[in-house]
């Protein structure tokens, strides 16, 4: 299953993380682990992309984010959770298509490797902006907060982002990918 990601998303203070829990009162909490792979010379992340094994309570996936003008194509491969875990430990690119579009920019597989990875406790609803998601990280020993929504039309969905955080009182700060927040913890970290 393949789609277009278009999202927006902020960075949060511990205090505003727990103002906009009274938006997610009626869900429950999921938790989720993304593990982060890669090449020891970066070659995924040198060709913009990243690769993820993500693994929930009941299911887990293996995506591949490639950037397009606007949005991230998000390649996805169900795997069971006996194989996610299996691939944490040991990891062979399974295959599929994300296997093949990894051959085609050249990546050299046999070097792949999991190279760290981050927890989210995840509180996610539909909103009139989009799906919206209201996340609790840890990676190392770091904790942080993040409020995330996807929507369809960048334009208005950038709009309605930015009136939902000032009708709460909260100022947009800048949040770079999990990925890449888990690969600068992890470098500064050594």
């Amino acid at each position: 299953m393949n789609h277009l990601e278009i999202e927006y998303k902020t960075l949060l203070t511990e205090k505003e993380y727990q103002i906009l829990l009274a938006d997610f009162a009626d869900v429950t909490p999921v938790e989720q682990t993304n593990y982060y792979i890669d090449t020891p010379d970066e070659q995924i992340k040198k060709s913009r992309s990243s690769l993820r094994i993500r693994i929930l309570e009941n299911r887990a996936e293996l995506t591949l984010k490639v950037p397009q003008e606007i949005g991230n194509l998000e390649y996805n491969q169900e795997l069971s959770i006996e194989t996610a875990q299996h691939l944490v430990q040991h990891f062979i690119l399974p295959d599929g298509s994300i296997k093949e579009l990894l051959v085609e920019k050249n990546i050299d597989l046999d070097k792949l490797i999991v190279w760290g990875h981050l927890t989210t406790k995840r509180l996610e609803k539909e909103s009139e902006i989009g799906l919206m998601a209201l996340d609790a990280n840890r990676c190392s020993h770091h904790k942080d907060f993040e409020l995330e929504v996807e929507v369809s039309d960048a334009p208005a969905g950038k709009i309605a982002f930015d009136d939902y955080l000032k009708s709460k009182g909260i100022s947009f700060k800048y949040a770079s990918s999990k990925v890449a927040r888990a690969a600068s913890l992890l470098k500064t970290a050594k």
